[in-house]
């Protein structure tokens, strides 16, 4: 039987200070494409990543552009190195911008200045402690419905954000709501559920000006047909129209990310190894447990970087 990958992209909550640094110091072209992101964005990046602050680079409109850069460096790197290519391609949250951008749907500097822009009108459009998220484990998908149901007052108040595996839901909304759901998952009998360190409440209702403000910017940036199928977060569907590329990514501010079903996905349509494409391997847990027999790999450092393409070498590629 034919072995198939997919390279996937993680969102924010990968970033640390140092990430990608084994790289950089082995392939001067990690540094180059953090420098080319800093002349657009007007401050020194690499700088950033490398000494923080890390309250700095926990910013959403610091993190997006930071993690873009990250996971597509390491895709350069993976051809530059005579890499296969993916059958598919896929990001959580942010990440699907790194995934369109690895398939050339857009050109990475357009892709920095947009999840730049998105950052910034995601942390203005929920003023500060009016938001929250929380992490939710030990409950099915419908248990979590139910509590968010149950906690909102009015319609929508807290709503799942992130199907991130089974059992490991994160749910975002109005901050005392968050606190309601948080007690009524423990009734429920949550594993845990607690309040994440998160200034913006991603994927929820409280998205919906910053999704307006996200849709007028992608009137401004050329895009186009992937060069390999990128499953979306939002339909868990690939598109090959630019139009609907960009609608998914404006629902997908204001909608949950659907990362069990897009793996699930992926693993039905053959699919049996997943290489993370760094900076951390947040994704890599996930994977592991909602398919459980795959293999999945995250690309950190030389050493990862050099596994993976050892891994995939034999690999052939089906569309």
């Amino acid at each position: 039987m034919t072995k198939k990958f997919a390279f996937i992209c993680p969102g924010q909550g990968s970033q640390h200070l140092a990430m990608l640094e084994d790289l950089a110091n082995h392939f001067p072209a990690v540094k180059s494409l953090y420098q080319q992101a800093s002349e657009i964005l007007n401050y020194d990046l690499w700088r950033l990543v490398s000494d923080g602050p890390v309250e700095e680079l926990n910013q959403t409109e610091r993190t997006q552009p930071a993690l873009l850069v990250a996971g597509f460096a390491v895709w350069q790197l993976w051809q530059e190195l005579g890499g296969s290519a993916p059958s598919f391609l896929a990001g959580h949250s942010l990440g699907e911008y790194t995934a369109l951008v690895c398939a050339g749907a857009i050109d990475f500097e357009d892709a920095v200045t947009l999840v730049a822009a998105r950052g910034r009108y995601m942390q203005e459009a929920v003023p500060e402690g009016t938001g929250a998220m929380a992490a939710i484990i030990g409950l099915t998908n419908e248990q979590v419905m139910q509590v968010c149901d149950q906690a909102s007052q009015n319609p929508l108040e807290v709503t799942p954000a992130n199907f991130n595996s089974i059992g490991q839901i994160v749910i975002a909304g109005q901050a005392p709501a968050i606190e309601r759901a948080i007690l009524l998952a423990k009734e429920f009998g949550a594993k845990l559920a607690k309040r994440l360190p998160m200034s913006v409440p991603s994927h929820c209702e409280l998205m919906r000006p910053a999704a307006g403000r996200l849709q007028e910017k992608l009137t401004t940036i050329a895009m186009r047909h992937p060069n390999i199928p990128v499953i979306n977060n939002v339909d868990v569907q690939s598109y090959q129209e630019p139009e609907l590329m960009k609608d998914a990514l404006v629902r997908q501010l204001y909608s949950p990310v659907r990362w069990i079903e897009i793996i699930q996905v992926l693993a039905n349509n053959g699919i049996e190894t997943f290489v993370e494409s760094g900076p951390n391997k947040v994704l890599t847990g996930l994977n592991k447990r909602i398919v459980s027999d795959s293999n999945c790999l995250a690309i950190t450092d030389l050493a990862s970087l050099q596994d993976a393409l050892r891994l995939t070498q034999q690999v052939s590629v089906e569309y």
